[in-house]
């Protein structure tokens, strides 16, 4: 049995309540004093959320959800695209860590997307645009494809057998997509997809 830190709902509310505060504040918010550095340390990290997003250096998500030290577990990839590695990671975070929520981050104006609608790179960038390309079948817009590849990495994740049974014991797995102009999170769940 998993010893979640906190439950999936409390998860979502501290990302949705960091994501409005990373809005309207000039400077970030999050917790990354000695004293936290210390104590994490000490004790050991325990995220409440873990945030698979692309590697664009203009994504933070610590400063999107105006999170501190050892809030959240993040793992990132061009694309934010899920192979054994990124399963292997949540697992982890999920089962010995405790962490109660998984978010696919996806974002407007992705430069792994737009290679995989414009370009036909060769070399190991082609493994992240031929997942994207499965992902977006014939899409076109950017923002759609964005969605598409969100809600495809979520389906992988969710083929997982053991992410299945960490989902039965409380674990919840939701897409969003960041807008890189705004700051806003669009969480696809219960906001539907920005791009319908």
């Amino acid at each position: 049995m998993i010893a979640f830190t906190c439950t999936a709902e409390e998860a979502l509310a501290k990302l949705r309540r960091g994501n409005e505060a990373f809005l309207t504040r000039e400077t970030p918010l999050g917790d990354v004093s000695p004293r936290l550095r210390l104590k994490s340390c000490e004790q050991g990290q325990k995220p409440y959320a873990i945030v698979i997003c692309c590697s664009d250096s203009r994504v933070l998500p610590e400063s999107l959800f105006s999170a501190g030290i050892g809030g959240l577990f993040v793992i990132r990839v061009a694309g934010n695209v899920i192979d054994n590695h990124q399963l292997g990671s949540i697992e982890y975070a999920a089962e010995h860590l405790g962490c109660p929520l998984v978010l696919v981050l996806g974002h407007d104006h992705c430069g792994a997307v737009d290679a995989a609608i414009r370009h036909d790179p060769d070399g190991y960038i082609k493994f992240i645009t031929d997942e994207i390309r499965e992902a977006i079948g014939e899409e076109r817009d950017p923002l759609r494809a964005s969605c598409l590849n969100v809600c495809h990495s979520l389906r992988r994740i969710e083929e997982s057998l053991a992410i299945r049974a960490d989902e039965e014991q409380g674990l919840r797995l939701i897409g969003a997509l960041y807008e890189l102009q705004s700051g806003r999170v669009r969480f696809l769940d219960e906001e539907g997809c920005p791009c319908d």
